[in-house]
């Protein structure tokens, strides 16, 4: 779909402009200047910039038809430049998405907004003194967001401060993310730091020297400023993927460099690959006071297992879920996945059929993202996945059998190309919620991460947000973990030492 835009110069427009196109056609081409071959449309817009910024846009089909929109905002006063073009991006945003659904007939429920984290925007609305109707009133206004969506927003936030009544006062914390970089194999929808394990003992080996080292390292910072730990969470890849002895050694190092462990909130192992779970590592789990793991079985049917790169099978995920469940693992995730190649409606249901049997303490249903650097994005022809209209149906099954079997939505996420525009919602029975997700979605405090691949994110006592990821290849973090280790300590006496959080 070629869509040539008339009236726009700035080259940052192209991008979000795109963004939005995608959620009505597949392989958009959004150009500002006339390429090479017809466009299926044109958009004339008109831009009126004051004290209210003023846009209208008008689109022009091939039959001759127009569909036009107009919108205005009023531009903040001293206004920096970011700031300014912000709301000149979201103004024809705004006006764009318009034209194009009245021209499609589609309506986009998340409205203009592309980004991960929706629900960001509804805490931040709360914390600056509006009430919820205020809020919701400025959240559909300014987005264009449906009330179904911002009532799930709203339920979210609700049985966020439930579960964390200090959200918001946490700035004085932090949270601590371990990656561990292997995996039996690489799923092919996946594009986190992942590395098959066999044959790699010596990568694990030198891997696992450097994590210890960040680890004490970050610890001593930790004890030394007197920084509490909300919560700790070992992803990847697969965190058991390594030896019962080296989780051993790992959890043995997280209770002798960390500062007052036993006082964590919450500290989650993902095991979401069952043939990695064996009964040795369950004890090792036990022996350190970790009771919170993932079991994900992604689909329960095995054809869609084989398509995707999941070595295990379907049986072995229920027989892992009952053997954690034995060895008294109280709290078990579980990973579904909407839309991955092959499957339909029929096949959702059976998974979540399936999950009933079980009823773990919490659910995530993701909605299939084609991620930009996966193997199945690379290979896009050969992953034939469900319409538009099949995916929204299976999000509706999800979200209406997790009401029926008492789990209610605590954190939600988006993903750039994600099927149907949806979203990734995280369901959970009372009192079973991860809070590690909800640091990690909503932002309110820092987040250091420790390992191969792992990203930290830093925030000042403004809100301000630093990234700062360690090298994604095993190789190049064992050459360079000490730099990465001192690097992320100087940011965090920058953060720590001369700002409002110092003590």
């Amino acid at each position: 779909m070629y869509i040539h835009i008339n009236g726009l110069k700035d080259e940052r427009f192209v991008r979000p402009l795109q963004l939005i196109a995608n959620l009505f056609f597949e392989e958009t081409n959004v150009s500002l200047e006339k390429t090479e071959g017809e466009p299926d449309f044109v958009i004339d817009f008109e831009l009126k910039v004051g004290q209210q910024v003023k846009v209208q846009a008008t689109l022009h089909d091939a039959d001759g038809q127009t569909y036009q929109a107009q919108y205005e905002k009023e531009m903040p006063r001293e206004a920096t430049e970011k700031e300014q073009f912000k709301v000149f991006k979201n103004t024809v945003a705004h006006v764009y998405l318009t034209v194009l659904q009245d021209y499609t007939k589609m309506v986009q429920k998340w409205g203009i907004l592309t980004g991960i984290r929706p629900t960001k925007l509804l805490h931040k609305s709360l914390q600056e003194g509006l009430s919820k109707e205020e809020a919701h009133k400025k959240l559909k206004a300014d987005y264009l967001i449906t009330d179904e969506k911002i009532q799930l927003m709203q339920d979210i936030v609700d049985r966020q401060l439930a579960v964390v009544p200090d959200l918001y006062d946490l700035q004085n914390e932090v949270s601590i993310y371990i990656g561990i970089p292997f995996c039996p194999t690489k799923c092919a929808y996946c594009t986190f730091p992942a590395y098959a394990i066999n044959g790699r003992q010596g990568s694990v080996n030198s891997f696992l020297g450097g994590l210890h080292f960040e680890m004490r390292k970050i610890g001593e910072w930790l004890k030394e400023n007197d920084v509490k730990i909300t919560t700790v969470y070992y992803g990847g890849g697969t965190p058991t993927s390594i030896t019962a002895e080296e989780m051993d050694m790992l959890y043995e190092e997280m209770y002798t460099s960390f500062p007052d462990v036993k006082n964590i909130r919450e500290v989650t192992v993902e095991a979401g690959r069952p043939d990695t779970i064996t009964p040795e590592k369950l004890e090792v789990l036990k022996k350190w006071n970790i009771d919170r793991i993932s079991v994900n079985p992604q689909s329960y049917t095995q054809e869609t297992l084989k398509a995707i790169g999941r070595h295990h099978t379907v049986e072995e995920t229920i027989e892992k879920f009952h053997l954690a469940r034995q060895m008294e693992m109280n709290n078990i995730n579980m990973d579904l996945i909407i839309g991955l190649p092959g499957e339909g409606v029929a096949e959702f249901q059976h998974s979540l059929d399936e999950t009933k049997k079980l009823m773990p303490e919490s659910l995530t249903i993701h909605t299939l993202s084609f991620k930009r650097a996966s193997e199945m994005t690379r290979n896009k022809d050969r992953y034939k996945v469900a319409s538009r209209e099949e995916i929204i149906e299976m999000m509706d099954l999800g979200e209406k059998w997790t009401k029926e079997h008492g789990y209610a939505p605590y954190y939600l996420y988006r993903q750039k190309n994600i099927l149907g525009n949806l979203e990734n919602v995280g369901y959970s029975l009372p009192n079973q919620e991860s809070i590690y997700n909800i640091m990690i979605m909503e932002e309110q405090q820092t987040i250091i991460g420790l390992g191969c691949g792992a990203a930290s994110k830093f925030i000042d006592s403004d809100g301000k947000i630093m990234h700062f990821a360690n090298p994604k290849d095993p190789k190049t973090y064992n050459d360079s973990f000490e730099d990465y280790t001192n690097k992320k300590i100087e940011i965090l006496n920058d953060i720590y030492k001369n700002s409002a959080l110092a003590k």
